[in-house]
């Protein structure tokens, strides 16, 4: 029964590589035609995965143990909503002042 723990890196690369795969089975399946800059996106971060284990250099950009940076996960998300046919609007709240007493 010695078992070694699941390696956090391992899981986090087939997350996302499903993830990616799953976008782009979507969009086929549903018709929807990416752009190319969706297309180049998604075959150079998988490429990347497979390569590296990570999709990104800079250890600053994502989290440790993750594969994809916070904004590769971002576009991932709008490209699977775009495939599902759902219109993603960004929720932006404007800049306020701050209160000064």
């Amino acid at each position: 029964m010695n078992r070694k723990p699941p390696d956090r890196k391992a899981q986090a690369k087939r997350a996302a590589l499903n993830a990616l795969k799953r976008a782009q089975r979507q969009a086929e399946h549903a018709g929807v035609k990416l752009s190319e800059w969706e297309g180049e996106f998604i075959g150079s971060v998988t490429d990347r995965l497979k390569t590296f284990g990570r999709a990104f250099g800079d250890p600053e950009k994502g989290a440790p143990g993750e594969a994809l940076s916070a904004l590769q996960t971002v576009k991932l998300k709008e490209i699977t909503a775009k495939a599902k046919g759902e219109k993603k609007v960004l929720k932006r709240r404007p800049f306020r002042r701050k209160l000064t007493r």
